[in-house]
């Protein structure tokens, strides 16, 4: 049968302002006089002093088949006792897992119980974006509170806690359970009677914290960080970078260049400029990211916005930080840079307004059809003309414009690809990108004719040395790299297959573009 305990009573004003936690206590020993049974009691008491709404599941007295015998769980009729718990897990804010740890993991006992609860539909679903899974059980939290005779530090160290990774990550964070902590206590076969009080006290403050909420200020502060980690999409600036360096190299200043203090406050002005743009982009194309089924690392924005992990105020306040940060840092620029003011003016505010254009109004640049065109000129000869210039550079000298060509040509399929996954999307939001103007078609033929543009412009300059041999010997790897992109871009192009997921092809297009960076970065450092 179901164990059920229950506190629903808050202790004093402050809980009365706001609903008690709802916390489901799950006791996975699969013996009733435990120590895991007192630890869950301890919880428990502590939990109710806390003013929480409390249940408890005893697996032990439960009747259940923990074995699945159908492909899916849901083809197995559930039991009673687990419909119940699915509908107490459903009710719950907190769940808090009271389990020994053996052989490095949860019992069968609780296994089983998860098997067969923890079903599609119910803890998570299929889905064409991210991972192809999305967790149906989020906006809660855990507990893990677990006995072990190996002393835990030897556990976390030696074994790496196998136990704990299985049920924190791969099973409740798979579900969207999170934050998962945890409390260990062993070595349980050493331990001494005061030991084992001790652990039953550490139980009982574990559930009086809930009187400040399931959620610790240090793991909301651990939230923040990661979503606005997420959300500048760091994974981009790399090349941004290596383009800038390049830009800079080709300037040859007499100072050096990354042992040259412009050249850092420089990239932290383009950086500024980077973080402003793709949290401009996140609130402008906050509707298609919205609409987007097929979302992935490389397309549909950070969705911090779409998933809540940021509010629309904190979007736009990083915004503007940005961007105060972006004036200061031109100004400290203008100081050092040993380039006169007005050309150092000119590019970067050039740079800016085609950056921030892409989504902002009143340009809107991706709305019109001009999207991927802007990313690939911004990317290749905006920064490196910034890098050129900012340290002292010409830019009328012919050299980032000859290296910058054909970067400019290899960035376009990416950008261009893009699109694809994104089309339906885009094309119910407005945003007129190339794959919503000529299809998925279109677009696909517009990447193929840019790769081998890009293979084809950059043999040419190896062949009449120009770009002071800084694409000398590059047709050896971009002519082959070239050549299998666009064999892969024939094969989607004789697919009939609807819009969608493409990260194999987006996978190779992102590693296309970094030969035309990184080669003329090493021949020219």
């Amino acid at each position: 049968m179901t164990t059920f305990r229950t506190n629903d009573a808050p202790i004093d004003g402050r809980a009365q302002l706001r609903s008690p936690i709802k916390v489901l206590v799950i006791l996975g020993h699969p013996r009733r006089d435990s120590l895991c049974s007192a630890l869950a009691d301890a919880f428990c008491e502590g939990a109710c002093v806390a003013g929480t709404q409390l249940r408890r599941l005893n697996l032990a007295t439960l009747e259940f088949d923990p074995h699945v015998h159908t492909p899916s769980p849901n083809d197995q009729p559930l039991e009673d006792d687990l419909r119940q718990a699915q509908e107490l897990v459903a009710w719950a804010d907190h769940l808090v897992f009271v389990y020994p740890t053996w052989w490095g993991g949860a019992p069968a006992l609780l296994k089983g119980f998860l098997d067969r609860i923890m079903a599609p539909g119910f803890a998570f679903r299929t889905c064409e974006g991210g991972i192809g899974y999305q967790g149906l059980l989020a906006g809660r939290s855990a507990q893990l509170i677990t006995t072990m005779d190996t002393p835990p530090l030897i556990h976390r160290l030696l074994y790496r806690e196998p136990g704990r990774n299985a049920l924190a990550r791969a099973t409740l964070g798979f579900c969207g359970i999170r934050p998962v902590r945890s409390l260990v206590f062993g070595s349980v076969k050493d331990a001494s009677p005061t030991q084992r009080q001790a652990w039953l006290a550490r139980a009982h403050h574990q559930g009086r914290r809930l009187a400040q909420g399931r959620i610790t200020p240090a793991e909301r502060l651990r939230h923040k960080a990661g979503a606005w980690l997420r959300a500048l999409r760091l994974q981009f600036y790399p090349m941004t970078w290596v383009a800038y360096a390049v830009g800079a190299l080709a300037a040859a200043p007499t100072g050096g260049v990354f042992g040259n203090p412009v050249f850092w406050l420089g990239y932290l002005c383009l950086f500024l400029l980077e973080v402003a743009t793709v949290l401009i982009n996140e609130v402008v194309d906050l509707g298609t990211d919205r609409a987007n089924r097929f979302y992935s690392t490389f397309t549909g924005g950070s969705r911090v916005l779409v998933e809540g992990r940021l509010s629309l105020g904190e979007v736009k306040a990083g915004i503007l930080v940005a961007l105060l940060g972006l004036v200061g840092g031109t100004a400290w620029l203008l100081a050092v840079t040993p380039a006169s003011s007005a050309a150092v003016i000119a590019v970067l505010g050039a740079l800016a307004v085609l950056a921030i254009g892409y989504t902002a109004p009143p340009l809107m640049l991706s709305y019109r059809g001009l999207g991927e065109l802007d990313v690939a000129v911004t990317h290749s000869i905006g920064v490196m003309l910034c890098g050129a210039v900012f340290l002292g550079g010409d830019w009328r000298d012919p050299l980032p414009w000859l290296l910058s060509l054909p970067l400019l040509l290899a960035i376009l399929p990416s950008i261009t690809l893009s699109g694809i996954p994104d089309l339906e999307a885009d094309a119910g939001a407005g945003k007129r990108t190339l794959a919503v103007r000529l299809g998925r078609r279109g677009a696909l033929r517009i990447a193929q004719a840019a790769t081998l543009l890009a293979a084809a412009c950059a043999l040419a300059w190896q062949l009449m040395g120009l770009a002071a041999g800084a694409l000398a010997g590059i047709a050896w790897v971009v002519v082959p790299h070239g050549a299998w992109l666009a064999w892969l871009l024939a094969r989607h192009l004789r697919d009939d297959r609807p819009a969608g997921r493409i990260d194999g092809l987006m996978g190779a297009s992102l590693g296309y573009v970094l030969w035309f960076g990184l080669w003329p970065l090493f021949r020219l450092a």
